[in-house]
């Protein structure tokens, strides 16, 4: 290990390289312009994974309807390094598509250019999120082979390429090879998410999970002018404003009779958790870029953002939102919002509840409009444990690279993918995440820190070092 730790210090730069390169692919998977890209990216990866003497092969997914155009859906690439039957074999998952990215967004530089400022940090767009994390797991196999070394586990990469995107195709690819291509898996390791803050490592053991909600008003059979109509029908807007302001209070509260019968009581245990993390109010007010938190408690805070349920109003489709004035009545509007779900609550059940909610509070207006409020889609909560081997074996590791114990946190952020692994392999998956709370990951100026990169690297391979030696 100590040979290894040494060589991705010293050549930290030739890993810089690397990403400078991944970054210039705008692989935007969401953006049909920019599909070849996607694919561009998955035929990069395939070579930098082939010149590591792994064994390589891409899994077609089919097609995508992308509202009315067939799009190809970007290939899963699977590799493998190692297959040798005394080692353990651990599973490492990355998707590599990105978010949107446009210099006129505000980002300061070229979105698609790695650009090193002057507190070294590497800004691009997927630098964090997640290619940079992706690629620390090809440096780890980089350094053995220039060091001669054997990897302490064999390892199996699973990369996709539509994750900001929905994972279109992945859950079932995943089940269908569950006791085929991952039938040897022992372990599963994820490095999708983030630090809590911006100076501790963490492993994270939780995610919330997200129920997508569409909420249709439909009236007249096409846009109206308000100064002909205005006060003589039952306006879309006004009884989507009306119903959707039902939903959540100011405070956070979800106002849905039900929702939080099935929430999990905060034990004892649980309490003590929130006794020692890395984290200040400061972080929060740095990362919104303003102080309007509801709760002053970092306790309060951070069971807000993980452990309880939330409700986000995201946006209306349908209605005038471009610069000026317009005097219109829209003909049909949709409003969009999702609930943060957590244990231990059923997504089918906060479905039902959220339908038949909406749907009295419209009938309360009298309204001859018509709604249709449905769940667009839904995923689950995660939860694991912290006590598990494959949590210690990181935990070591964290220790060993950074010289600190690691916090133990959840997140409120939900990555479908980790459930469905522990449901189809039924093995234990660790969130062992590279960057720091405040890599903006969906926002301008995505960063990675030069140090979170080499360091995380370097984790990344103690993490291999910890867990072949431990009984999973």
């Amino acid at each position: 290990m100590d040979q290894f730790l040494e060589y991705v210090d010293k050549h930290q730069n030739d890993f810089v390289e690397r990403l400078r390169k991944a970054v210039a692919i705008p692989s935007v998977s969401g953006d049909p312009a920019h599909r070849p890209d996607v694919f561009k990216m998955a035929e990069w990866l395939v070579e930098e994974l082939k010149s590591l003497d792994a064994v390589v092969e891409t899994r077609d997914l089919g097609k995508q309807d992308f509202h009315g155009t067939e799009l190809d859906l970007p290939p899963i690439v699977l590799a493998t390094v190692g297959t040798d039957p005394k080692k353990k074999t651990i599973l490492v998952y990355g998707h590599y598509d990105v978010q949107p990215a446009l210099l006129e967004d505000g980002w300061n530089t070229d979105p698609f250019t790695l650009v090193e400022d002057e507190n070294n940090r590497l800004i691009g767009r997927g630098s964090s999120d997640d290619k940079g994390p992706v690629l620390g797991w090809m440096n780890v196999v980089d350094a053995h082979k220039a060091l001669g070394l054997e990897l302490p586990v064999n390892i199996m990469f699973c990369l996709e390429g539509m994750e900001e995107s929905g994972s279109e195709g992945l859950d079932a690819f995943i089940f269908e090879e569950a006791d085929k291509y991952f039938k040897d898996v022992d372990a599963v390791c994820i490095s999708d998410n983030y630090w809590l803050g911006t100076s501790k490592p963490c492993l994270t053991y939780g995610l919330r999970g997200v129920s997508y909600f569409h909420m249709k008003v439909k009236g007249p059979a096409a846009d109206l002018h308000s100064g002909v109509f205005g006060g003589t029908i039952h306006e879309p807007m006004t009884d989507l404003f009306k119903v959707m302001s039902k939903l959540v209070d100011v405070d956070g509260k979800i106002l849905v009779p039900g929702i939080y019968e099935h929430v999990r009581a905060l034990s004892d245990e649980e309490q003590k958790t929130y006794d020692d993390l890395s984290f200040k109010m400061e972080e929060l007010h740095d990362a919104v870029g303003s102080k309007i938190n509801i709760h002053d408690s970092i306790r309060e805070t951070l069971q807000c953002r993980w452990r309880n349920p939330s409700l986000s109003i995201h946006g209306v489709e349908g209605g005038f939102y471009s610069p000026g004035d317009k005097t219109v009545i829209p003909a049909c509007v949709t409003g969009k919002f999702s609930i943060r779900t957590v244990p231990d609550m059923n997504p089918k059940e906060v479905s039902a509840l959220v339908v038949k909610f909406c749907q009295d509070e419209f009938e309360k207006l009298g309204s001859k409009n018509k709604l249709d409020v449905h769940c667009t889609h839904d995923g689950n909560y995660w939860l694991s444990s912290p006590d598990h081997p494959n949590y210690v074996a990181a935990a070591k590791a964290v220790e060993t690279v950074y010289k600190v114990k690691p916090d133990l946190t959840r997140e409120g952020g939900s990555i479908p993918v980790t459930l469905s692994f522990q449901d189809a392999l039924k093995k234990n998956v660790l969130l062992l995440p590279m960057g720091r709370g405040d890599d903006g990951a969906h926002s301008i100026n995505e960063k990675l820190d030069r140090s979170n990169y080499i360091c995380g690297t370097q984790l990344l391979g103690a993490y291999l070092y910890e867990v072949s030696q431990i009984t999973l």
